[in-house]
């Protein structure tokens, strides 16, 4: 079993490594104080606080806990007032992750040198304008109609899954980063639908559709939501950062199309998130509701490897614990922290158990608990039961690593997905990132089933848990995460 360990600092170990047997956990101090941090300042659906401050900290820097580094140093993090001008600290190596240049001395190009700046140290600027929220889609907007006899009804389904149940459209079943949802839906619909055969983009907060043109040949019956994303929208405020975020937000809308179509009669849904392509970046096809045409489904046993063509890689339906219903799918909110008491094992396992089973080959599963046994846990191989795998507090690590969100070192428990190594080809962090919010989007649910309040928490800055845990450095990142908690904030918040 690894040990995370606090008996003494880290000293010159690259940020988040050591000898396994001495491991320190980054932002805690020795003896295993966590270092003091600012409370959280947060508002209620949203992975960003109110007034426009960063999650857990103060409006205006991104620092860790305390200003301490996820290496352990508590007196190397500059000032919020005095950080490096952005075209001097894009060349710094101190502000780069662990390891953040690819074997042989290259710099990563493309997406993988946005993920290796996203998972830097360096604070985003002040935050610009968003934009518009849904795109300036051609045409007039058109009403979804009622589904005729043995029709997909387009109008639930997207109701359940991506529309906006308030003016400002903050307020939709599909999470989203600082609740700026950037993703962008278009609709090919096939024979057997609500809506006429077409290509159609989707307005999210008047809830209508607008034509766009034909549907390609040999569109198959029902629909394909293929989902993109207007960058600008998550950059206005998370800079840098925003890519990963992006990402993310797309595997949740996809996992709320998914679960929207469970929760009705449609078809089998058929979500696509092979990350071999940048526009749309995910795909899902919900069939009509009748018998499932056994030739173009996917077997529920096999996840499709990742060399075969994107046409044929639908990602199988990961089992639930039950069917959501309607009310369940419309009542998700990220709850607001804090997270406190601890999951039930039984609770824990099931949460564990859906992700495992959603995210796919890339990822891995583990979860960060607290004391009697602080220390983190994963599936036993036979999927029933939980074991240990490192011993030592990890959350107060995690609350620095995520943002400075010091709330996090005082979750229940905090699942996390963990994978994507920094040599990884755009299509690889495509695919984890993709995988890991549709995987938490699912697991998201199973908390709720089973009483618990749940908040993902997609941003990560030096979050190299495989060197933390004694392993190679830059080969196992935190990608998500789900914190955990049996107390909301208004009952732990009541006098």
């Amino acid at each position: 079993m690894e040990r995370l360990r606090t008996d003494r600092p880290a000293g010159g170990s690259p940020p988040g490594t050591a000898a396994a047997a001495d491991r320190p956990v980054a932002g805690v101090r020795p003896g295993g104080a966590p270092a003091p941090a600012p409370a959280p300042d947060t508002d209620t659906d949203t992975d960003r606080p109110a007034g426009g401050a960063r999650p857990g900290i103060d409006a205006d820097t991104d620092r860790p806990v305390a200003g301490v580094r996820p290496g352990g140093d508590a007196d190397t993090a500059p000032a919020a007032d005095t950080a490096p001008a952005p075209d001097a600290e894009a060349d710094a190596d101190a502000d780069r992750p662990a390891c953040g240049r690819r074997p042989g001395g290259a710099r990563p190009e493309g997406l993988a040198a946005e993920l290796a700046l996203a998972r830097s140290s360096r604070a985003p600027g002040p935050d610009t304008s968003a934009g518009t929220a849904v795109p300036t889609w051609p045409g007039p907007p058109r009403p979804i109609p009622d589904p005729g006899p043995a029709e997909l009804d387009l109008g639930t389904l997207l109701r359940l899954s991506l529309a906006a149940s308030d003016a400002s459209g903050r307020l939709r079943p599909a999470a989203s980063a600082g609740a700026l949802h950037p993703v962008d839906t278009e609709l090919v619909v096939g024979a057997g639908c609500s809506l006429p055969p077409g290509r159609y983009g989707y307005d999210p907060l008047r809830h209508r559709v607008h034509r766009l043109g034909r549907q390609p040949d040999g569109t198959p019956p029902g629909v394909t939501a293929e989902l993109s994303v207007t960058a600008r929208r998550t950059a206005s405020h998370y800079g840098h950062r925003a890519r990963p975020l992006l990402l993310l937000d797309t595997g949740h809308a996809a996992a709320a199309l998914f679960l929207a179509a469970r929760a009705t009669d449609a078809g089998e849904p058929e979500p696509v998130l092979d990350g071999a392509a940048e526009h749309p970046l995910a795909a899902v096809r919900v069939a009509p509701p009748g018998p499932a045409d056994s030739s173009s489904s996917p077997s529920p046993a096999r996840v499709p490897a990742p060399g075969e063509p994107s046409a044929h890689r639908a990602l199988p339906g990961p089992p639930l614990s039950r069917a959501p219903t309607p009310e369940e799918l419309l009542a998700r909110r990220s709850t607001p922290p804090p997270l406190a008491g601890p999951p039930s094992p039984d609770a824990l396992r099931a949460v564990l158990a859906t992700a495992t089973a959603a995210g796919g080959d890339d990822l891995r599963w583990c979860a960060a608990v607290g004391p009697p046994g602080p220390g983190l846990v994963d599936l036993a191989p036979d999927g029933t039961t939980l074991r240990r795998r490192a011993a030592g507090e990890a959350r107060p690590t995690l609350a620095a690593w995520a943002a400075g969100q010091a709330w996090i070192a005082g979750a229940g428990a905090v699942l996390l997905a963990r994978g994507c190594p920094e040599d990884a080809g755009a299509p690889h962090i495509r695919r984890a990132h993709l995988r890991a919010g549709f995987a938490v989007h699912l697991a998201h649910l199973t908390a709720r089933q089973h009483g618990l309040a749940a908040r993902p928490v997609g941003s990560w800055q030096r979050a190299d848990l495989g060197a933390a845990l004694g392993a190679a450095p830059g080969r196992d990142w935190i990608v998500h995460a789900l914190a955990l908690g049996t107390r909301h904030a208004d009952e732990e918040n009541a006098p």
